[in-house]
């Protein structure tokens, strides 16, 4: 038992990571299927699309609160500056998604499901990345 505690002492930030990452992924998929089964309908390209921000805005919102606790442990006192840093982050790996996933499928022709699982490799790491050295960065 000491072993594993040790072990994750030494991997703390990266194993909280993952671990909000995955909740992450819940809150999102929750926020999602409660909007279109409850009041907005997917058939609908706009509702559709109208779900999908509602979910990613809710899922941002639920990461940048439990990486600032839990992760990084951040005790700045300009929340709207972190808060902003960190949604602009986000925004910049979602557009990095959507343009790997637009070269490898659309250009490419590879597999879409390869392709979501190796951008979502790329998207991890770089949200990481993003987090500790720009928006959580120690003083």
């Amino acid at each position: 038992m000491q072993k594993i505690k040790e072990l994750y002492l030494s991997y703390k930030e990266i194993i909280n990571y993952l671990i909000v990452g995955g909740l992450t992924t819940v809150v999102s998929l929750s926020v999602y299927y409660l909007c279109v089964s409850t009041f907005l309908d997917p058939a609908s390209p706009v509702q559709l699309q109208i779900a999908n921000i509602i979910a990613w805005v809710m899922a941002v919102t639920f990461a940048y609160v439990t990486n600032r606790r839990y992760v990084f442990e951040s005790n700045s006192a300009s929340l709207i500056e972190e808060a902003g840093k960190f949604y602009a982050s986000r925004i910049s790996t979602l557009l990095m998604d959507m343009g790997i996933m637009f070269f490898t499928v659309s250009l490419l022709h590879m597999n879409d499901k390869l392709a979501k699982l190796i951008v979502q490799v790329v998207v991890t790491v770089a949200n990481y990345v993003l987090s500790k050295y720009i928006v959580f960065k120690k003083q």
